[in-house]
């Protein structure tokens, strides 16, 4: 069988939800079907150590949106390997598309992560003129299919809804020495900004430390938006929560944290399919999060975790509470979510489908222009 090459291209390699499945999409692909290989356009990261080594790689190191001479060197790249099929992350769909026009003109796959998308048409503009060189859409909640329908000039039959994945986490690492006490951690993985929505989970606290003062907070996760860090930081030390917050940043040993904790929680605003969910899962904790984007799915729609209305702190702490109060909840929550995730979010029927994508974009190119 002849190989399909693929070229995955995310801006960067931090810690966030698309590098890690753009990482594990390079790292899973059966070698029998696919040469493989990763660009990054601006940067790698905390997660290049775990791309695999039979990967191929490209670092271009752009310093600005546009610049010729990464363009050339992506292009040139692409001609020496015959790429067939760009998998663009995120942003990274734009410099994809310039590369696609110049020989052996790969095909482009747009993989859509963020939920908030779907909520800001304002947004929808500047893709439509990419949309135009996309060969097919993968959009990682229903949502995000929606507004590619709606917005962007690709095709339904082009827009396939797959959602993330999680791999099995390495436990051989001994869990991580993190503040506080056992019975009492809640654990947030989420980078620091707006749509997140840490502050949410702040006021939550503020209701939960009167009735349960050993419970600690622990948001891990780099800061994106310092502004919104700022906000962050001022609102522990005005809600007088800072011996019950700790901020961990960006972390190598995130699975060792998790199963030192209790509760995993995701307060956001808006999300995609959230990787955090996936990693709750797999670690055995139970999950509360807000009902935006692919939490209700994850979650079973609440069957296998607490679900909360978004902006709502008191339904938060209230959620936070009840599996603090009861160590048999967390652990019926925790199995459920586990198993769940083991048998819905694995990468085997993922891969299956983007392997039909592939396929479809190999041997059926779309009308683009």
């Amino acid at each position: 069988m002849k190989r399909i090459r693929v070229m995955h291209v995310t801006d960067t390699l931090d810690a966030g939800g698309a590098e890690r499945v753009a990482v594990d999409l390079v790292n899973v692909l059966p070698r029998e079907q696919y040469l493989t290989h990763l660009c990054t356009t601006r940067r790698d990261g905390l997660l290049a150590p775990l791309v695999a080594d039979n990967v191929g790689r490209l670092r271009l190191a752009r310093k600005q949106r546009f610049e010729v001479g990464a363009l050339r060197r992506l292009t040139a790249y692409i001609r020496k390997h015959q790429i067939q099929i760009l998998h663009a992350h995120g942003t990274s769909v734009f410099i994809a598309v310039l590369a696609s026009l110049f020989p052996p003109y790969p095909a482009v796959v747009w993989h859509e992560h963020y939920g908030r998308f779907a909520s800001e048409d304002r947004a929808a503009w500047s893709y439509r003129l990419v949309a135009r060189r996309v060969s097919g859409v993968i959009a990682v909640n229903q949502p995000l299919v929606e507004w590619s329908r709606r917005r962007l000039p690709v095709p339904a039959r082009r827009i396939w809804y797959i959602p993330n994945f999680v791999c099995e986490a390495d436990y051989d690492a001994e869990p991580s020495e993190v503040p506080g006490k056992a019975g009492g951690r809640i654990v947030c993985v989420a980078n620091i900004r707006s749509e997140k929505d840490q502050l949410n989970l702040l006021s939550a606290m503020t209701l939960v430390i009167p009735q349960m003062p050993t419970a600690h907070l622990l948001l891990v996760g780099a800061v994106n938006d310092p502004d919104y860090f700022l906000l962050v930081r001022r609102a522990i030390a005005r809600q007088e929560l800072s011996q019950h917050v700790s901020l961990l940043g960006q972390r190598r040993d995130v699975s060792a944290i998790l199963r030192a904790c209790d509760i995993g929680v995701l307060s956001s605003s808006s999300e995609g399919l959230p990787m955090a969910l996936l990693e709750y899962g797999m670690a055995g904790l139970p999950a509360v999060a807000t009902q935006v984007g692919q939490c209700a799915e994850v979650l079973d729609e609440g069957r296998t975790g607490i679900l909360v209305p978004s902006v709502a702190p008191d339904k938060l702490a209230a959620a936070l509470l009840s599996l603090l109060r009861s160590p048999k909840q967390r652990a019926d929550l925790g199995t459920g979510l586990q198993r769940r995730v083991r048998e819905v979010y694995s990468p085997g029927p993922v891969i299956e489908k983007i392997s039909q994508v592939y396929d479809t974009v190999v041997n059926s190119p779309a009308e683009v222009g």
